[in-house]
């Protein structure tokens, strides 16, 4: 059961609220299970990492930013399939992320639509 709550729970670590629950509806609305979280720190804290099957987190964050946190979860091996989302991404932070394992780096605004497929294709791709 562990292992299915895995391949259905999304995080969203989102330091804008608006941004946040809108993305949390988007993704309850496509049948995943979803927590969010306000900063990177918090989502450690929660140690919902072993559980998380996919994770949605901005770049820029007051604190931890979501680039820090892939290098964070890289180090302690847990391997998540992320999609990066910025309103102010660029060349060198998308390299950055990719090269860190991330499977998808978007700008904001964007699609809900190529968001649930982006996470659909990230659940597939983990197997």
């Amino acid at each position: 059961m562990a292992t299915e709550k895995k391949k259905q729970m999304v995080a969203v670590v989102e330091d804008d609220d608006s941004y946040r629950v809108a993305v949390q509806r988007l993704l309850k609305s496509a049948g995943f299970s979803v927590q969010s979280f306000a900063t990177a720190e918090d989502f450690l804290r929660s140690g919902r990492q072993y559980e998380t099957g996919c994770l949605i987190t901005d770049i820029r964050m007051p604190g931890m930013s979501g680039l820090e946190l892939q290098a964070k979860l890289n180090a302690d091996h847990c391997l998540i399939p992320t999609i990066f989302v910025t309103a102010h991404g660029d060349e060198d932070m998308r390299l950055q992320a990719m090269r860190g394992g991330a499977v998808r780096f978007m700008v904001k605004p964007f699609d809900g639509e190529i968001l649930l497929e982006c996470v659909r294709a990230a659940f597939e791709a983990a197997g």
